[in-house]
């Protein structure tokens, strides 16, 4: 088994859904010693926003491309390979004004690409990247799981069933910042239900 594990705070340490996607991967782990693990850490390794660059040098023959396009489209197709080999894909999602980090969306930005990770049928756009399974945990400083002002959740469920990831389970850490003995009681609500995705 091969697992991607994708952090995408803003903080490269004492981050609450890094270290809740760390639980998850750990125990994937305990299960499965062999499985091949590789971590991205967006805060570390950032990848560049999809801009009118990126967007002029993918729709360029590789000959033709500047030394600047090449790279960037060289990183995309890196991160698409990472994901095309996962059999796991693990994400820490916090919320940022009530969406998902800049950070996350250039990553989504980046592995989604007509005809390699999705491509338009005559019934439809079809996903490419199937037989996976996501585990996106979600550390929020207020509650919003149910209401209008979950934005991420549904973003999140489109894009991947998008591009062929249905089996998507989601964790919640919520009220974080509402005081100890509530951020207390989310970090043991979030451990048993990732017991539970794991199980499911």
């Amino acid at each position: 088994m091969k697992i991607l594990q994708i952090n995408s705070s803003a903080r490269s340490t004492g981050s609450r859904s890094t270290q809740l996607a760390g639980n998850i991967v750990d125990k994937l782990l305990a299960a499965q010693p062999q499985t091949d693990l590789r971590v991205r850490d967006l805060s570390r390794e950032p990848v560049p926003a999809l801009d009118e660059q990126v967007l002029q040098a993918l729709f360029t023959a590789p000959a033709l491309r500047t030394p600047d396009g090449s790279a960037k489209v060289a990183l995309y197709d890196m991160l698409i390979a990472e994901i095309q080999a996962a059999d796991v894909i693990v994400l820490g999602v916090p919320m940022y004004n009530f969406g998902v980090p800049a950070a996350l969306k250039n990553w989504i930005d980046a592995i989604a690409r007509a005809q390699v990770t999705f491509r338009y049928t005559e019934q439809g756009p079809q996903g490419l990247l199937t037989g996976k399974t996501v585990y996106v945990t979600l550390a929020r400083g207020g509650i919003h799981a149910g209401t209008p002002t979950d934005t991420q959740v549904p973003y999140l469920k489109s894009v991947f069933a998008f591009l062929g990831m249905t089996d998507v389970r989601f964790i919640y850490a919520e009220g974080l910042d509402l005081g100890t003995e509530s951020e207390g009681a989310a970090l043991r609500s979030a451990q048993i239900q990732i017991n539970e995705a794991i199980a499911a």
